[in-house]
């Protein structure tokens, strides 16, 4: 077998990643997950941007970065759940400042001015975690022509607005990962969700075309496509009945609903290293659900 050498890479190109468990609790109180939490050491040091990450996903996100001694900058409309963020990121590695900014994603100038702040203050830019949005669950003849552009802005257009602008900066640096947060629904289909499918099919399609756009830059692009994950938004629709959790739970071959801690470890992996020769690939997390053809 050959060597490291004769492969023309250097053993510490080779990844490093070890792994513990910590145990997820919830409201909802029943079949969750304890989840392994994975570390990448060459994410230490990366200067990462999380949109939308303040909570739920996005926030999982920004907690698995900031463990592996990443640098951050959330950027959220919710400025009082990002105080909160901050101040338990920051408890997480108190040697690093997290930074922060109010701004829409779909707000070009307000997005280009955070992340010429971000390269300001840090240095560069690494990773864009794409990871704002909106969901939209209504019957499609309600769907006012406002709700679907809404939809579609945030979900898409944003994407494509904060893409646009990490790559401004990572095709200077000849380097860097965009990982935009698709779903699911974004390769399968569900009644009640027009815009929001559509969005998400736009987001997987988009992530192929800038991947092979912009690889010959040194930039790759992939997307995460989760099935129904233990966000407080899909507790609180589990509390308050507008969500079966029985009904999911035997829907999904797995038999539960997916933890965010779980999308964070697939987003460590795919800004790693240990993905390097990935790049236009949207990784679908749900459990089996979209392979589950059987009712």
């Amino acid at each position: 077998m050959p060597n490291s050498d004769q492969l023309g890479y250097s053993a510490d190109m080779v990844c490093n990643i070890d792994f513990s468990v910590c145990a997820i609790t919830s409201p909802v109180g029943q079949h969750y997950m304890a989840v392994t939490s994975c570390t990448f050491k060459d994410i230490a040091g990366k200067v990462v941007i999380v949109t939308g990450g303040s909570s739920g996903i996005g926030f999982a996100m920004a907690q698995a970065f900031a463990e592996n001694g990443a640098h951050l900058m959330l950027l959220d409309i919710d400025k009082e759940a990002m105080t909160k963020a901050k101040a338990n990121l920051e408890r997480i590695n108190p040697q690093y400042e997290v930074a922060t900014v109010s701004a829409s994603v779909t707000d070009e100038d307000a997005i280009e001015a955070a992340f010429a702040r971000c390269e300001s203050g840090f240095g560069r830019i690494d990773i864009l975690l794409n990871n704002a949005g909106i969901a939209i669950n209504k019957p499609s003849l309600e769907v006012t022509p406002e709700e679907w552009r809404r939809g579609i802005e945030i979900n898409l257009t944003g994407v494509f607005i904060c893409a646009q602008a990490a790559a401004r900066r990572m095709i200077r640096q000849k380097n860097g990962v965009i990982i935009n947060m698709a779903s699911m629904y974004g390769v399968a289909s569900a009644p009640q969700r027009a815009a929001y499918c559509a969005s998400k099919a736009g987001v997987v399609s988009l992530t192929k075309s800038l991947a092979v756009e912009w690889a010959p830059y040194g930039i790759r692009m992939n997307a995460i496509g989760p099935g129904y994950t233990r966000t407080p938004f899909v507790e609180e629709l589990v509390r308050t009945g507008r969500l079966n959790m029985e009904s999911l739970r035997q829907r999904t071959p797995l038999g539960r609903l997916g933890e965010p801690e779980e999308m964070a470890n697939i987003a460590l992996f795919l800004a790693s290293d240990c993905s390097a020769f990935v790049t236009g690939h949207t990784l679908i997390a749900d459990g089996g659900w979209t392979a589950n053809g059987y009712m």
